[in-house]
């Protein structure tokens, strides 16, 4: 699907407050509510919208503890890459893996509440998804930028 400029507009907006209504979109877009309607459905068709969410406080929700975890399987046979992904899928304290090259072959986004959890989730979950090699984690001591939202 192609975007134009009406429809990156809408994006912006929806990124930066996706309870806005389609009356407060049509007012600051100048087009009708059915047209500003029409096109945000067309966008979640297509899967340019994937889906709505909260952004939750990890601090105020007491999962503020973040860590990269960068992980290393034995063998890079295609069964191992699919048990690993299949596995990792299922562990609520990984928010984000991602497939990489160089020295491992996995990054994790985890957040839990504090170092004793990370401890936790390493020795009783990771470490026995079966394929897993070696670990390395990297400990969050701020963040600098954290965005979600992509620029039109």
């Amino acid at each position: 699907m192609s975007l134009d400029k009406i429809d990156k507009e809408i994006l912006n907006f929806l990124q930066d407050d996706a309870k806005i209504t389609t009356k407060a979109l049509s007012n600051h877009l100048q087009l009708s509510l059915t047209a500003i309607h029409e096109r945000i459905k067309k966008m979640e068709r297509n899967g340019v919208i994937k889906k709505y969410v909260a952004l939750v406080n990890p601090q105020k929700a007491e999962k503020d503890f973040k860590v990269l975890c960068h992980v290393k399987l034995i063998l890079h046979k295609k069964q191992n890459i699919q048990k690993f992904e299949r596995e990792i899928a299922k562990l609520d304290e990984v928010l984000e893996c991602m497939h990489v090259s160089g020295d491992y072959d996995y990054i994790l986004k985890v957040q839990v509440k504090d170092m004793l959890s990370y401890r936790e989730f390493v020795l009783h979950k990771l470490t026995t998804i079966e394929p897993v090699g070696s670990t390395q984690s990297t400990f969050i001591i701020d963040d600098v930028k954290h965005s979600t939202r992509l620029k039109f």
